[in-house]
């Protein structure tokens, strides 16, 4: 994991490499300082050789302004590191997601992957700074302030070997409760996203409905969910550290009553005045070091688990890739199903698509029929590759769809979706997505095929009108015709609309059915509809129930032979008829 993870630090490697140095050497000056203190009380204070004394106080002056000059420049690096560290790591789970298959997105949801990007990767941000600049100052410091205390009285060094156990305990127990309530924690984060996201993608529903409260009380069980977990954290946090402190403390007291005992009685020749007060602030540096060790414990516990969860999103293969040599031409817009089946679950029991066989010919327009999860989506969506078959092959322009290349085949069939969304700026650069080279009157030309000019010249700004985020200040028909104006623009031999006509009226969707047949004859249309009367015109209607087909025909011979297309038939018929 951290191999694949130190992947995102590259140019930022050299200030990674030089923060610890100058950790490093900002400890030796911290270090230095006290035997520099107990110089100047020794041979310049108690003696009274005020020329020892200035001496030393130059030489404590320059290794403060080292010490502080270190220190700044560790923090800068550090800094810099950190922060490029982490705008990598964001970069590599964003682009790693845009290669990712729909099966592949279906693992993690929206809020999982946006607390990801923003709260994991900030605490293995702040874990890599602590990494470079903490953990290596507080063992440095731990080690050599450990030589330096032996090296002035060895035995009253036993007395810091009486925290040890002490200071251990309590960082087995913080590693070992803390972490699981850490990973528990993210889990709720990912959540609290989902229902926030729910809430302001669907506010309009919910102000429709009046269910503020029942959405506030929602957001208010997770929120606490959340509070109640870092309680439990901070709990054990408060429970250690004043039990360190006291052990930090006692240490103390014992150094200084022994260390003055041994003054006295040895009037100053085992053991000095300035040795003393040098050898407590040892051991404050000794101590305060454990405390940072525990501090660097809890903060790398929550770092794991955020990095874990980075990780599953950087190891995980796209599904779906490129083959070598793949085919970077489609020819037409044939279709052919050889009994192809599909699984979101890659279970045979659990089939969504079964021995489909299905044959259509280039041009030709294609209804689909059938009932709300009956596989009318997940059918077409196995064209342009969005998923790929469990079972059989799929072939576009006679060629099986696994041999293209990915944007060669993508760029060939236009896939108007379920869901398709607007994003947020002008309606010509949201058009251009079908084509970023296209021209102002391919633009125009488009929409007029999609019948999207028509209100789009009502705008005062026209095509240079600014869109909402999702689309939110157009309605759900001119959205619709506005995405099917983008697919347009890329030109493809298959045009698929998956109930992309259900927000406009009648009229309207038989203007859009007329300019398809008049302007791109030669482009395989595939439509989605829950309308018999948006598809009774297409050369062939296909009927889906239960992930088989179950008819295949025009509408005159689906009417005599395919009981479900009439049941669907004569209810609309007379469910018109009544509204008439």
């Amino acid at each position: 994991m951290l191999k694949t993870l130190c992947k995102s630090v590259r140019e930022y490697k050299w200030p990674a490499f030089l923060t610890p140095i100058f950790v490093a050497l900002e400890v030796v000056m911290e270090v230095f300082i006290p035997l520099l203190m107990a110089k100047l009380i020794d041979d310049g204070v108690y003696l009274g050789e005020m020329n020892a004394a200035l001496k030393i106080g130059v030489e404590l002056v320059i290794a403060a302004i080292l010490s502080l000059m270190f220190g700044c420049l560790s923090g800068v690096f550090a800094s810099k590191a950190s922060a490029g560290f982490a705008k990598n790591l964001r970069k590599d789970l964003y682009y790693k997601v845009q290669d990712f298959s729909f099966s592949n997105i279906d693992k993690f949801s929206t809020a999982s992957l946006v607390t990801r990007l923003t709260t994991d990767v900030t605490n293995v941000q702040q874990a890599f700074q602590m990494i470079t600049r903490i953990t290596v100052r507080a063992p440095l410091m731990l080690v050599i302030s450990v030589i330096m205390a032996i090296n002035i009285n060895a035995k009253l060094s036993l007395i810091l070997l009486t925290v040890l156990p002490v200071i251990s305990i309590a960082l087995i127990f913080i590693f070992r409760y803390v972490h699981p309530i850490m990973e528990s924690i993210f889990k709720k984060y990912d959540n609290l996203n989902a229902v926030v996201e729910e809430n302001v993608q669907g506010i309009r529903v919910v102000k429709s409905f009046v269910t503020e409260e029942k959405e506030k009380n929602k957001f208010k069980t997770v929120s606490a969910d959340i509070y109640k977990s870092f309680c439990n954290v901070e709990k054990i946090m408060a429970l250690t550290s004043p039990i360190m402190q006291s052990a930090i403390y006692t240490c103390i007291l014992l150094i200084s009553w022994f260390g003055a005992k041994t003054i006295v009685n040895t009037g100053m020749t085992a053991l000095t005045t300035g040795e003393l007060m040098t050898f407590i602030t040892y051991a404050i540096q000794i101590l305060s070091s454990l405390m940072m060790i525990s501090m660097i414990v809890v903060m790398l516990t929550m770092a794991k688990a955020s990095a874990d969860r980075i990780y599953e999103v950087l190891i995980e293969e796209p599904s779906i890739s490129n083959k070598k040599n793949a085919v970077k031409e489609v020819k037409n817009g044939d279709i052919e199903f050889d009994d192809v089946s599909f699984s979101y679950v890659n279970d045979k029991d659990k089939e969504c698509l079964s021995n489909i066989n299905l044959k259509i010919k280039s041009g030709e327009t294609i209804g689909i029929i059938g009932g709300t999860g009956s596989g009318k989506s997940t059918l077409v969506n196995l064209i342009p590759r969005l998923y790929d078959a469990t079972e059989g092959v799929v072939k576009v322009g006679d060629v099986d769809v696994k041999d293209y290349d990915i944007k060669t085949l993508r760029d060939a069939v236009s896939n108007v979706l379920q869901k398709n969304v607007l994003f947020s700026g002008t309606i010509k650069e949201n058009i251009k997505w079908g084509d970023a080279n296209a021209s102002d009157e391919d633009v125009i030309r488009v929409c007029k095929l999609a019948q999207a000019d028509e209100f789009i010249q009502t705008f005062p700004d026209k095509y240079d009108t600014h869109i909402e985020q999702g689309g939110t200040n157009v309605s759900g028909g001119q959205k619709q015709r506005l995405c099917i104006a983008r697919a347009l623009l890329k030109k493809p031999k298959v045009l698929i609309l998956d109930d992309s006509t259900s927000a406009v009226d009648t009229k309207t969707d038989s203007l859009i059915r007329k300019a398809f047949k008049e302007e791109i004859p030669n482009t395989t249309k595939i439509i989605i509809a829950q309308r018999i009367s948006s598809v009774q015109d297409a050369d062939k209607i296909i009927v889906i129930d239960d992930g088989k087909i179950d008819g295949f025909g025009t509408h005159e011979e689906l009417l005599a032979t395919n009981a479900i297309y009439k049941e669907v038939y004569e209810s609309q018929v007379k469910g018109s008829d009544t509204n008439a």
